[in-house]
């Protein structure tokens, strides 16, 4: 995956949901010579056995970008009071919890007076249920959601749960207008990446975030014992000056295998 790490970085099934209240959020067509801002949206895909995300299954698109997204990371420590001491006993480390995500999306369809609000909402809301592809197979997951906002993108997760306000109706009495508070819980395993273009499925992938003194060389020597896999590893993340890999670079780690095509002409 080449998008950057949101903090912790860590053929559709469906339709795409469309946009309530049309191509803006007013409802009105993109003003010419505009910038136009990257739009965020939800991307779902199908569970895969391990927590991994599948082939994609669709997407809800914000209608308006968040104005925040909450992220939270916890550990769990455990101390053991030592008899007879006036101290404490040292913490031990336990395990991490899994990180969780809490976000809100406005939908407005005052322009439109359509259902657009409700199949937004309902989209959502099916986010908390197992697929039916998954209950077939006797292994109930819900689908897995990526939050992607420009060339950024979240760690795969689950929704945990959704809460939405029904703020404005229709004459007839349908919502047009809603805000849905969502919470996300991470999903075991690491970040994840295409693993064929053609097929739309996903696998998790090792990254490195290069951090300054770093170089192609020391993280090849890091992550494979041998300093000389530079070349090959600039090749398979498409750099093209491999001298120069400004600090924050998101490096894929390929495994050994994966990155010895690579290496094909190189030594």
């Amino acid at each position: 995956m080449t998008g950057k790490p949101i903090a912790l970085m860590t053929s559709a099934a469906m339709a795409d949901v469309a946009q309530p209240g049309g191509a803006t959020p007013g409802g009105g067509k993109p003003v010419k010579g505009r910038p136009q801002m990257d739009k965020a949206q939800l991307t779902l895909y199908d569970p895969s056995p391990g927590g991994s995300a599948g082939a994609k299954r669709g997407v809800v698109p914000f209608q308006f970008n968040p104005k925040e997204v909450t992220i939270t990371k916890a550990a769990k420590w455990e101390r053991k009071p030592t008899k007879g001491s006036k101290k404490a006993g040292p913490p031990e480390f336990t395990g991490a919890e899994p990180a969780k995500m809490t976000l809100e999306m406005f939908f407005d369809a005052t322009s439109a007076q359509d259902g657009s609000v409700v199949k937004a909402v309902e989209s959502l809301l099916s986010c908390c249920v197992p697929t039916e592809e998954s209950i077939g197979h006797k292994k109930p997951s819900p689908p897995i959601v990526v939050l992607h906002w420009g060339s950024t993108a979240s760690f795969p997760a689950f929704v945990t749960s959704v809460s939405a306000k029904f703020t404005l109706f229709s004459a007839d009495g349908t919502p047009i207008r809603a805000v849905c508070s969502v919470q996300l819980e991470e999903m075991p395993g690491e970040e994840f990446r295409k693993q064929n273009p053609t097929s739309g499925s996903y696998e998790v992938r090792r990254v490195h975030r290069t951090v300054a003194g770093d170089s192609l060389a020391s993280v090849a020597f890091a992550e494979y014992g041998d300093p000389t896999a530079w070349r090959a590893l600039a090749r398979f993340n498409e750099i093209d000056d491999p001298l120069r890999v400004p600090t924050g670079t998101l490096l894929l780690l390929p495994t050994p295998e994966e990155l010895a095509p690579a290496l094909v002409g190189i030594r």
